[in-house]
């Protein structure tokens, strides 16, 4: 099989660079309308407009109505068609970038991609979650090619509340072990061939990045720091675990959180916070090392990330309240079908079951709890 890897065509991170937008945009278009919600409009504004203060029209702001779905994607398709745009600017959160990447997709126009947060690996990527109005997983929209830019901020990130970078940790968290599964089982990944050396790579540099300096990083932005700690877990958050997603594959962890998002407790926590208990499950239900699941359960601990469904707001954790979970997460085409085995509904339940329980017992008793 060949092997792809697809990335963004510009990757820009560090303190300040919010500033020099407008000679990134330069190159991609003369008229361009940004998308943000009015609270992370309110906190870049000024900086936007003033990047772009020398193009003959400015810039378009537009409000984003926070949930990426069907109708808020073509209600800002028609006001970018409308006003000539020839450049889309999505600005905040996971969200928000996927709807830009949407928009910009049908408009047949350039996207640039600013998070104001480093809370998933989206910025990158090639693709767009999209939700029910009610918030609820509906699908996956696949474009043809990566942002055109991406301009990560880390000022802007360390001064955002510590759980979001934190979440981000937690998506990426799976990168690795989704692109192992898939890796071992030869499947085709977001980028339309099996994963190559260099993304696998990537994945394995993200999970060691995470070990290495995640504690030191969200130490650093509870302060709202900018340290060598946040700008590496920022650069795994964004460009190491989107590419090695996207180019190394995705598989069981994934599949758990969009399963999970069935519950109405879960949608209270962020997308990263679901997918490292979907990694958790992964590791059980691959029965993987012990050695290797305490070392995800430390880590997760040490960040604060969810280890049981409780963690996650889930109170009924019995096998009858989560089968519905487990049957959204085999459904058909999802990436849980990427592990190297066979996966059943009963499979997945005993993994989360699993899962949940080891938490508890490594929350009460640590690496005690795991030695024989």
């Amino acid at each position: 099989m060949k092997r792809v890897i697809i990335a963004p065509a510009k990757y820009v991170q560090g303190e300040g660079v919010l500033s020099f937008l407008g000679e990134h945009v330069n190159v991609l278009g003369q008229r361009p309308v940004a998308i943000a919600s009015p609270s992370v409009m309110k906190k870049v504004e000024n900086t936007v407009v003033e990047s772009l203060r020398e193009y003959p029209q400015g810039i378009r702001l537009e409000q984003f109505n926070r949930e990426c779905c069907r109708s808020e994607i073509e209600r800002l398709q028609t006001i970018c068609e409308a006003s000539g745009a020839d450049v889309l600017i999505g600005i905040g959160g996971g969200k928000a970038i996927d709807t830009a990447k949407a928009i910009a997709y049908y408009c047949r126009i350039p996207v640039v991609v600013v998070p104001t947060i480093a809370s998933t690996d989206a910025p990158t990527s090639a693709v767009s979650v999209l939700y029910t109005e009610e918030g609820v997983f509906s699908e996956y929209l696949f474009f043809p090619r990566n942002p055109d830019l991406v301009l990560v901020d880390t000022r802007i990130i360390a001064n955002a509340p510590e759980r979001l970078l934190v979440a981000g940790m937690g998506d990426a968290l799976a990168t690795f072990f989704e692109a192992r599964a898939c890796y071992r089982a030869g499947r085709t990944t977001n980028a339309g061939g099996a994963t190559s050396q260099s993304a696998y790579a990537l994945a394995e540099l993200c999970y060691q990045t995470l070990l290495a300096d995640g504690l030191k990083a969200r130490l650093a932005v509870t302060d709202n720091t900018v340290s060598a700690a946040v700008e590496n877990i920022v650069e795994a958050n964004t460009f190491l675990s989107g590419v090695g997603f996207e180019s190394g594959g995705l598989a069981a962890a994934h599949a758990i959180h969009n399963g999970l998002t069935c519950l109405d407790a879960c949608h209270a926590h962020y997308h990263g916070e679901k997918v490292a208990f979907g990694t958790l499950a992964q590791l059980l239900l691959e029965n993987a090392p012990l050695a290797e699941i305490r070392e995800v359960l430390a880590f997760c601990q040490s960040v604060g990330l969810p280890v049981t469904l409780g963690d996650l707001g889930v109170e009924d954790v019995s096998a009858e309240s989560l089968m519905p979970v487990a049957e959204a997460t085999c459904a058909k085409g999802e990436t849980i079908h990427n592990m190297p085995f066979p996966v059943s509904v009963d499979a997945v339940l005993s993994a989360m079951l699993s899962a949940d329980r080891l938490g508890h017992l490594y929350r009460e008793q640590g690496d005690a709890g795991l030695c024989l």
